[in-house]
């Protein structure tokens, strides 16, 4: 009946005294593809580290994340017979500074996501690539924009060309490939659930709180505050934005002051190059430690055996494949793989694989 190593050993020892019984037993419940497939232990890669989009510096906005959450339900209109609907939140985060900004959306369709990132793109700027899962509505926007841009490429100019929006998609069911910008959605839906509570808002109240929970998130430290007393300002995403922090109290007038002798281009050039030493030396240093994932837990090769974990399905029930390629990051670590199953071919990250039986346990 399938009986753990400690059980299957006191069995067999009723009959025969097995040499290295132990070893034996648990060998035998190892191999065994049943007890494997109900156990359903998926392989856990160390995790990597930050791609350039994190440590380099440049513009804000230059590298995006973008994710949905909600639904959120509005009313059309305030007083009586009015109508409950839904929108979405639209979560853009700066890959390098944290800087948030957030869209409310109408529906999860290609042309509501065109027009949110147009919107986006009027405020902040166009981005050089958007990092994003692989929802159809995004999927979908990078399409029609790729197809645009290849229509178009001849009435462009040369300096449009160049500056084409590069699309990242993750694999499939990894949301931890994208942390940062689930870390940002929960962080807006922690303001957002205490303030919304039953109540229902409409568009342009649901906007207006938007907006100042952005204004929080922009407000918020980089790093761990230190316990120095003589540390009186603390970096935040706001001061990439503006030079200060959005929440932040209005600095003293200058109006009195001589203009020949503020020197003002250098010094907002030595406010932003403190700003972006501070985010060198204090912020990116605090990201190097890995709070989880720290060894490389399971190897898997081509050919290997697994299962495809799947939500809401018992592990006797889940697909099998096997190992066609494997997706090495640059510290040579593969996290994602492509499997061989019935339905085709599938592309899916290594924390959603349980690996079955490698070939030389078959034949072991």
């Amino acid at each position: 009946m399938h009986a753990g190593p400690q059980l299957l050993l006191a069995c067999v020892r009723e009959t025969v005294w097995a040499i290295g019984g132990r070893q034996l037993a648990r060998r035998t419940v190892n191999r065994c593809v049943v007890c494997r497939r109900v156990r359903g232990s998926t392989l856990n890669p160390k995790m990597g580290i930050l791609p350039a989009q994190r440590v380099n510096p440049d513009f804000p906005f230059l590298s995006v994340g973008i994710d949905f959450a909600g639904p959120f339900y509005i009313v059309n209109r305030k007083g009586r017979g009015s109508r409950l609907l839904k929108c979405y939140m639209c979560l853009f985060i700066c890959l390098r500074y944290k800087c948030i900004h957030l869209e409310a959306v109408s529906d999860l369709s290609k042309d509501a996501f065109i027009m949110t990132l147009k919107r986006f793109i009027s405020r902040r700027g166009r981005p050089a690539e958007i990092f994003c899962d692989n929802g159809r509505n995004f999927v979908a926007a990078a399409k029609e924009l790729t197809d645009f841009l290849k229509r178009n490429e001849d009435s462009f100019s040369h300096f449009a060309n160049q500056e084409k929006i590069k699309f990242h998609f993750t694999p499939t069911y990894a949301p931890h490939f994208g942390g940062i910008w689930e870390a940002g959605v929960k962080s807006a839906k922690f303001h957002l659930r205490r303030v919304i509570g039953n109540c229902h808002l409409t568009f342009e109240e649901i906007l207006t709180l938007f907006a100042q929970v952005e204004s929080i998130l922009n407000s918020r430290p980089l790093y761990p505050l230190s316990s120095s007393p003589d540390d009186f300002l603390s970096l935040t995403p706001g001061h990439f934005l503006i030079g200060r922090a959005l929440n932040a109290l209005p600095s003293k007038s200058l109006d009195s002051i001589k203009e020949t002798n503020l020197r003002r281009y250098e010094r907002l050039e030595r406010i932003r190059q403190h700003f972006w030493n501070r985010w060198q030396k204090e912020y990116v240093a605090e990201l190097q430690q890995r709070t989880k994932w720290k060894t490389n837990l399971g190897k898997l090769k081509i050919g290997d055996l697994v299962l495809l974990q799947e939500d809401h399905v018992p592990p006797l029930n889940w697909r099998l494949g096997r190992v066609k390629r494997l997706f090495p990051g640059p510290d040579k670590i593969p996290r994602v793989a492509d499997v061989d199953t019935i339905r085709g071919c599938v592309r899916r990250p290594l924390v959603r694989l349980c690996p079955i039986l490698a070939e030389e346990e078959f034949h072991g």
